[in-house]
């Protein structure tokens, strides 16, 4: 069983954080620590803070390792831009905050509840796939991985008929390897077939779906899409022989 955090911070609105940054609110929490939406006081620039509990982040390794990678990945369209670390007393403890873009838009799994039947068409499916597919091959240039896709670590944001997305929860990440960027590709899918409905809905989709699902069978999808990069490519190439409503 998990052990319990140490400690939490729950500051509230109007708390000033390091005499830089107002709270706004509370974003969410996990096991490295908690994340507010803050404003600087000074420029009035709305931004993310993630505050580490201590035991989380002994020496500061975690934070520095978190900020390394997402500067190297800074090119990357769905990595969220690092700015600066700040330090700050707490009940005791030398606690890093680290300030970082604040991602405007919709965690994916809120978006898919609020659709009918809590999922959306074949052809929409299509276009988030497309968008994903996209920016995990921007990561995988990088020689990086994600390594925990799903819908709750997706912020989502139409943009004309495509999506722009934005990946939080990249902080924990070992040596990149193969095996870690085909478990994004396997994972890319698995929230694609989601997001069309699961399992309840899979046995009526046209055949040039469930050529993309496979069955969510990890090695028959490894074996066709080798790279990010081969399943963008298949998307924007699908030849639809199925006359169906998408």
């Amino acid at each position: 069983m998990a052990s319990k955090t140490p400690f939490q911070f729950n500051f509230r609105h109007g708390d000033t954080i390091a005499n830089k940054y107002m709270i706004l609110k509370k974003l969410g929490g996990g096991w490295e620590g908690e994340v507010y939406k803050a404003q600087e006081i000074a420029s009035k620039i709305t931004c993310a803070l993630k505050f580490f509990y201590p035991k989380r982040n002994m020496k500061n390794k975690v934070a520095n390792k978190y900020a390394q990678r997402l500067h190297q990945l800074s090119e990357s369209p769905v990595a969220i831009n690092y700015y600066t670390q700040e330090f700050i007393d707490f009940d005791g403890h030398n606690i890093t905050c680290f300030v970082y873009e604040y991602a405007d838009g919709t965690i994916l799994s809120d978006f898919l509840k609020r659709q009918p039947g809590q999922r959306v068409g074949i052809m929409e499916g299509l276009l988030l796939l497309n968008s994903l597919a996209k920016g995990i091959e921007s990561v995988h240039f990088y020689n990086e991985y994600h390594g925990d896709l799903h819908t709750d670590n997706i912020i989502i944001k139409r943009k004309g008929l495509s999506f722009e997305f934005k990946l939080l929860d990249m902080y924990n990440w070992g040596d990149s390897k193969g095996l870690n960027k085909a478990e994004d590709i396997v994972n890319l899918i698995r929230i694609f077939y989601e997001a069309i409905g699961g399992r309840k809905h899979y046995s009526k989709h046209p055949q040039e779906v469930k050529d993309i699902c496979l069955g969510l069978r990890p090695s028959l999808i490894l074996k066709k899409f080798r790279t990010a990069s081969l399943l963008r490519q298949h998307l924007e190439n699908i030849d639809w022989q199925t006359e169906t409503r998408l």
